[in-house]
């Protein structure tokens, strides 16, 4: 099922034959660099794209989804929307993460401003994160053509991250 369309893109819900893409995909370590919870296995991969299969099994509105390029029709990412609880505050954050072959070319941009638009639009959420390694410069910047600004370090299960934040009520680049 379609979730959203861009110029180039369209994401909609992850479906079983999507699994040997997402698992090349995890498979590639210049990809998964800034995401130390990824997918190791086939397996693994197989229960991620399980857990999404109908979004977010707690917040169905959310999820990580399987992203098409239209040209080729092909599966080259996956992006989405993540829920998280930070400080105790509810967070939804806006995930992206695209084949190393379409890097370079404004997919990610273009999806994350996607998502965001969608969180905004159609779920009228109110405030958007990003969770960014530090070492991570080109989702810093996609965060910023977002409109978010950076807002403080968090420490996780997984190490520090940043977090870069934007709200309703702020210049979100639409």
């Amino acid at each position: 099922m379609k979730i959203l369309e861009t110029n180039r893109l369209i994401l909609r819900h992850q479906i079983l034959e999507d699994l040997d893409s997402l698992y090349e995909l995890y498979r590639d370590p210049e990809v998964k660099q800034y995401i130390p919870d990824a997918p190791r296995t086939y397996q693994e991969t197989k229960e991620e794209l399980e857990w999404f299969f109908k979004g977010h099994p707690k917040y169905p509105q959310l999820g990580l989804w399987a992203t098409i390029h239209k040209k080729t029709n092909q599966f080259i990412g996956r992006c989405g929307l993540l829920p998280w609880k930070i400080d105790d505050r509810e967070e939804v954050e806006v995930a992206y993460l695209l084949a190393k072959k379409y890097w370079g070319q404004g997919l990610g941009t273009e999806a994350a401003q996607g998502v965001a638009r969608y969180a905004f639009d159609r779920l009228h959420l109110r405030r958007l994160i990003c969770l960014i390694d530090p070492e991570n410069q080109a989702s810093i910047r996609v965060a910023c053509k977002l409109g978010m600004a950076f807002e403080k370090e968090f420490e996780y299960r997984h190490g520090r991250c940043l977090v870069y934040a934007t709200s309703r009520e702020d210049d979100v680049r639409r």
